[in-house]
């Protein structure tokens, strides 16, 4: 990818002109716009995001030294790109190891999670999908997750991908995420909201008796 030969060279060139500065999210972003640039060129774009995906949730965690290893700024690039070539070259394809190889020379493979996280979320949204995480006290049903999503998609304007968490502590109702947003109807927060109102307004009267208190002592 790295190679001028290679026809994926511009998407990746265009990942690396980022300072070291800038934050996480924002170097996630173009990279994984390159990684996906690159992938849709050769017709692999669900190749490359499951290879990721095994990577980053498979094959880092069982193997924490390697992990370590990519992150580090006391290894050099070409000991990384060496490294990569040896683990995952002839398991991963040639396009996935060289876009990992543009990002070791450019010292941001601390940032891998992040760039599957954002890919993922872009080819979502290429493809008009949205993702929602939904928790509720007990899973919901097949049917039941059915007529939700079926609720969701005028609403959201896409196809929402639900995904279920349980958290028995929400006593009831639940909790949907979708983005950034966060919408909670547990009665576990509806208590912590009158609990927080109580207080609030005990806080208030009393401030309000020493005002009073105070002004009757001034005269």
């Amino acid at each position: 990818m790295a190679d001028s030969k290679d026809p994926n060279a511009d998407h990746a060139r265009a990942a690396t002109q980022i300072q070291p500065e800038v934050g996480v999210e924002h170097v996630a972003d173009v990279y994984a716009d390159a990684l996906l640039g690159a992938a849709e060129d050769a017709g692999s774009t669900r190749q490359v995001l499951e290879e990721f995906d095994v990577l980053v949730a498979e094959v880092l965690p069982r193997h924490p030294k390697f992990d370590a290893i990519l992150a580090s700024d006391l290894v050099s690039p070409d000991e990384k790109t060496g490294i990569i070539d040896r683990v995952l070259k002839g398991v991963a394809s040639p396009l996935f190891v060289n876009f990992l190889k543009v990002v070791a020379r450019h010292g941001r493979l601390d940032c891998l999670r992040a760039i599957r996280r954002r890919a993922g979320d872009l080819h979502d949204r290429q493809r008009g999908r949205i993702r929602v995480q939904l928790t509720t006290a007990t899973p919901l049903s097949d049917d039941q997750t059915g007529r939700l999503a079926e609720s969701l998609r005028d609403a959201l304007g896409g196809e929402p991908v639900v995904q279920q968490l349980a958290d028995p502590e929400l006593i009831g109702g639940a909790v949907l995420r979708i983005g950034d947003t966060v919408y909670d109807g547990s009665v576990a927060n509806q208590l912590k909201v009158v609990r927080q109102q109580m207080i609030d307004r005990s806080v208030h009267e009393i401030q309000s008796r020493r005002n009073r208190f105070r002004d009757s002592a001034g005269n």
